[in-house]
């Protein structure tokens, strides 16, 4: 469990590594930090892979809207140019 619990903490903070890098770019080209319709894509998808994965969807659901606030919540701190 204490292993698993490390994982994931090692794969959210290489997830968050990436996002910023994709937050720069968002700034530095003058996009919005939300993106609806990829955060919809990304919630179909992952409630799918949830129900694959025998997890309630809900769950997964929610786990990845915690994660897609923060991630926003990071894009908005970043100066926009």
């Amino acid at each position: 469990m204490d292993n698993l619990d490390a994982a994931l903490i090692h794969l959210l903070a290489e997830r968050f590594k990436l996002t910023q890098r994709v937050g720069v770019l968002k700034a530095t080209h003058a996009l919005p930090p939300a993106d609806p319709a990829r955060e919809a894509e990304q919630t179909t998808r992952l409630r799918r892979l949830a129900v694959d994965a025998q997890l309630d969807p809900a769950f997964a659901e929610k786990f990845l809207a915690f994660v897609i606030s923060e991630v926003i919540r990071h894009h908005e701190s970043i100066p926009r140019g």
